[in-house]
């Protein structure tokens, strides 16, 4: 896996490429993250690095996670969370790392909390057709039947209305367009999950 980051998805906007085609673009605002701590394989079987990002106060943050701020002599965070990398080499406890970490063309699998959209039925929720509206058809939008008599139960995994959304997911291999490091700013390539100023965690695609 590669290095990830966390940012706040700003909006969506219009993007023009090399080609001068428009392409759907979202932008988010990815403000450094701070290593808290390096993981060597030695000391703890895996390598990876340690973050924390956002500012917040610092009784709102648990004394568990302050000590470990503590040790590292550095202000807490809102967030903290864990990156894999392959070498541990060239990350320092107190080093920043920022939005200059990816590149123009990179690929990238994007993180985030999806919309959410309450309890759907099976036409918002799984795309299903409805039924004929002529001649005072009732059940213009109901599912239908749940399926044979036979098991006399609702099989494991039978598309039905429920609740739709709000889930964590990730959309992979998503292309980087641009890169504004003096404002913080990553321009990718299509949508994100999550709705504006929702946290996103953005890593490099191992794909």
């Amino acid at each position: 896996m590669g290095l990830a980051l966390m940012g706040k998805k700003a909006g969506m906007t219009q993007w023009f490429d090399g080609e001068g085609r428009a392409v759907g673009a979202t932008v988010v605002v990815v403000e450094p993250s701070v290593v808290v701590d390096v993981r060597e394989p030695d000391r703890h079987g895996y390598s990876a690095v340690q973050l924390g990002y956002g500012q917040t106060k610092e009784e709102r943050v648990p004394s568990p996670v302050r000590g470990q701020y503590a040790k590292a002599k550095l202000a807490p965070r809102r967030h903290m969370y864990e990156a894999r990398v392959q070498d541990v080499e060239g990350y320092a406890v107190g080093q920043e790392i920022d939005v200059e970490a990816f590149s123009e063309g990179d690929l990238v699998d994007v993180t985030g909390v999806s919309k959410g959209r309450g309890f759907s039925g099976t036409i918002k929720r799984h795309g299903f057709s409805s039924r004929p509206k002529s001649h005072g058809h009732k059940m213009i939008r109901r599912p239908g039947t749940a399926g044979p008599t036979g098991p006399r139960k609702v099989m494991k995994g039978k598309r039905m209305p429920g609740h739709f959304g709000a889930k964590r997911v990730t959309m992979r291999n998503i292309e980087v367009l641009k890169v504004d490091a003096e404002r913080g700013l990553l321009v990718l390539r299509g949508s994100v999950p999550g709705h504006k100023k929702g946290l996103l965690k953005i890593r490099k695609s191992d794909a």
